[in-house]
């Protein structure tokens, strides 16, 4: 690794040695010679007023590890990188260290002088892995299902700046699905009735659900072909891998009576829905389907480096088949449509089974490890997945809750010690959130692992982090995050949780609930007191650093954070004064607990990425009638509610699962929740009596389909509104 380092900076270093780049779908670059390509126009999108004094220049890859160097002074900024992608990681390094800036997909700060500032002393850094994976199998149902090409394209260029170069590509794969199924016998109305709604299409993809949110329109295909179309030949032209879904035998209904001599296993339920059937991949008529999959979407997307595949994904059944020969049934399919493709496969649970990874070749694969941040008994994957390519992964975030934080020790520890042991076989870093756009002090570290020399010092990246997310020197925003530091983002494995405790006022209402979802935490695993710190101290932020958006964005999840912690300290107190009888203590309690909920309302809404309205209007964007825009309305709301029917909301405990605390929600669902809640609870101790039973489901089906329309801009100001939290606190 160190020698490969070596040669990488002496290529940089000297302009003879440049050659042509070799990336995965880029076109390669004249050896040595500037680019006004992707990079530059990416540049042009972020910085249009500087972009100007920046030059890109590809540079060979050698040894097959990424670099990038910069270097220039005032004005004429060079940046050499093996790929656009990497050029962007090497610029944004630059824009950090010598400019206290950054960009961020939540809030960011570009306040920069009109010359940008000389490199001084060259930046340069290799990554210390090949892979850099992005995205959660579940991002495009718990982030934005609905999101068009704007929000896309700067995702990309996000993601890019950060260093990544394998992306998780869903758009588009409906398509793929409905054109292949259609040349195996079934008619367009049969595939578009199995198809869910875009909300609910990942479960889809992962062979855990059908139907649900559809029929999808022709319309709709269409459109998300095309945008899966416009994702994927960006990522190619900044020299990143597009990561698609393989094909491994999910079929729709009745696909063994239509093809005589097929077998297909059936693969019972997940959490209240049907599972679709799995066709046996050791037969012909899986070839045949695999061909024709692999032929169509190449058709919509092009081909690609590496596909995702999961096999019997949470509890799905092999039935009579032997797991070992599926997969390499599976494999040869992939194979024989894609020669050199990596097959990625998530680690999740019991995911992948031993016997896939035992019959695949394992030199071409890549193990997306879901847990190494989440249980304590993940020590030695080498041994676990039988020395298989895996990469070091985090999912810091569950349903899109806005619970803030991460175990940023456990990735310091962890990721560097498991890399350089002796036979690791750690070749990648994963980001893989469950829903993206949120925690980014967690994307700028965790994503700093594959550019880092050695293991990250937590405390001074934690002192330089400020600095470069608000633009300047400021005592009171190194306190604030000290304090983040050694709180929210100071959790580790131990408990056995990876994500932060979720906020109780977005949970069915008890006087003994203590989580959200069904499986978050169950309690804060950190000092609220001590957390309630960082407020204050951000408030006092010098006024000159205020203005970015970064520190709007930090004031509100910090403020939304202590309203939340605030719940789990209430709620035991009103099931004291309920218990004793004590009708006005209760009254006074329970109005405490509402108003803080209003507050909560008032400053969630300041921000547009906290608002329903705008989930809302995204999704009705997508329909061509009234009657489709309310079934995607639907279909997206739902998602974030009861999930599914009664079925999957109450006994598959998937209802909240999807819990956040936006405009909306808060006011919305969760206060008429504990309003019904409180005033049965006030009526049983006026009379004497138990309480009644309250049927939350019905109440909360019946909002998602009729309640209130909220705004999809925001209101207020962030500031006075923090300033009011902490007055309250």
């Amino acid at each position: 690794m160190h020698i490969a380092r070596r040669t990488i900076l002496g290529a940089l270093a000297g302009s003879a040695a440049l050659g042509a780049v070799e990336a995965v779908g880029a076109a390669p670059a004249a050896a040595g010679t500037p680019t006004g390509g992707a990079a530059a126009a990416a540049l042009a999108r972020l910085l249009p007023r500087h972009h100007h004094q920046v030059t890109f220049r590809t540079v060979p890859r050698r040894g097959g590890a990424d670099a990038f160097r910069v270097s220039g002074p005032a004005g004429r900024i060079l940046v050499e990188g093996t790929t656009p992608a990497v050029q962007l990681t090497g610029f944004h390094r630059y824009l950090r260290e010598r400019c206290h800036a950054h960009f961020s997909w939540a809030g960011g700060q570009t306040g920069l002088p009109a010359v940008l500032p000389a490199a001084g002393r060259a930046l340069a850094a290799t990554a210390n892995v090949r892979h850099r994976f992005a995205l959660n199998d579940t991002n495009d149902g718990y982030t934005g299902p609905y999101r068009d090409w704007d929000y896309w394209e700067r995702e990309i260029d996000v993601l890019a700046l950060h260093g990544f170069n394998e992306v998780l590509v869903y758009a588009g794969a409906d398509a793929v699905y409905h054109r292949t199924f259609i040349e195996h016998g079934y008619s367009d109305a049969e595939v578009r009735a199995w198809v869910p709604g875009p909300a609910h299409q990942p479960w889809w993809l992962m062979q855990n659900m059908s139907a649900f949110g559809g029929p999808v329109s022709r319309n709709l295909l269409d459109r998300r072909a095309a945008l899966g179309r416009r994702i994927v030949r960006r990522l190619r032209e900044l020299g990143m891998t597009p990561v698609l879904p393989g094909y491994y035998g999910t079929v729709p209904p009745g696909f063994a009576d239509r093809h005589p001599g097929a077998r297909t296993v059936p693969q019972g339920d997940w959490a209240g829905f049907r599972r679709p059937d799995w066709l046996d991949p050791r037969t012909p008529h899986f070839a045949r389907v695999a061909r024709t999959f692999y032929r169509v979407q190449k058709e919509l997307h092009g081909a690609t480096g590496m596909y995702k595949m999961d096999l019997l994904h949470e509890g799905g059944t092999p039935g009579p088949v032997p797991v070992g020969d599926a997969a390499r049934a599976v494999e040869k399919a992939l194979r024989t449509a894609r020669p050199g493709a990596i097959w990625a496969v998530l680690g999740w649970q019991n995911n992948p089974r031993r016997e896939i990874l035992d019959a695949a070749d394992r030199s071409r694969m890549l193990v997306l490890d879901g847990i190494p941040d989440h249980y304590p008994h993940v020590t030695d994957r080498e041994k676990d997945w039988g020395g298989t390519p895996y990469a070091f992964g985090t999912i810091w975030n569950f349903g899109g809750h806005t619970a803030l934080g991460a175990n940023t020790r456990d990735w310091a520890s962890l990721y560097h010690r498991w890399r350089t042991k002796q036979g690791s076989a750690l070749s990648g870093i994963a980001l893989m959130p469950e829903s993206a756009d949120n925690n980014p002090a967690g994307l700028a570290l965790f994503s700093d692992l594959a550019w880092t020399d050695g293991p990250v010092d937590l405390e001074n990246w934690f002192a330089r982090w400020p600095v470069q997310r608000y633009g300047g020197t400021d005592r009171s925003a190194a306190r604030a995050w000290d304090v983040l530091r050694r709180t929210a983002y100071g959790t580790t494995r131990a408990d056995g949780w990876s994500e932060a405790a979720d906020g109780l006022f977005g949970a069915r209402p008890d006087l003994a609930v203590n989580r959200g979802g069904a499986w978050s935490p169950r309690k804060l695993r950190y000092d609220a007191a001590e957390f309630e710190k960082a407020l204050p101290a951000l408030l006092a932020v010098a006024p000159s650093l205020r203005h970015s958006p970064a520190y709007r964005y930090d004031l509100l999840d910090v403020a939304r954070q202590c309203l939340a912690n605030r719940s789990r300290a209430m709620l035991p107190r009103i099931k004291k004064a309920y218990e004793a009888e004590n009708l006005p203590r209760f009254r006074e309690l329970t109005h405490t607990w509402l108003d803080l909920m209003t507050l909560l309302e008032e400053l969630v809404a300041t921000d547009e990425r906290h608002l329903l309205g705008r989930w809302v209007a995204e999704a009705r964007s997508w329909g061509s009638s009234a009657t489709e825009r309310d079934r995607l309305e639907h279909d997206a709301v739902s998602l974030l509610t009861v999930w599914g029917p009664r079925p999957s909301a109450d006994g598959g405990k998937l209802h909240d699962y999807a819990n956040r605390e936006w405009a909306g929600l808060v006011g919305g669902l969760y206060r008429l929740r504990w309003r019904t809640y409180f005033a049965e609870l006030e009526a049983a101790l006026d009379a004497g009596r138990k309480p009644k039973p309250i049927d939350w489901f019905a109440l909360e089906d019946g909002w998602t389909r009729r309640r209130p329309t909220f705004p999809a801009k925001p209101v207020g100001d962030v500031l006075e509104v923090a300033r009011r939290v902490a007055a309250r606190l």
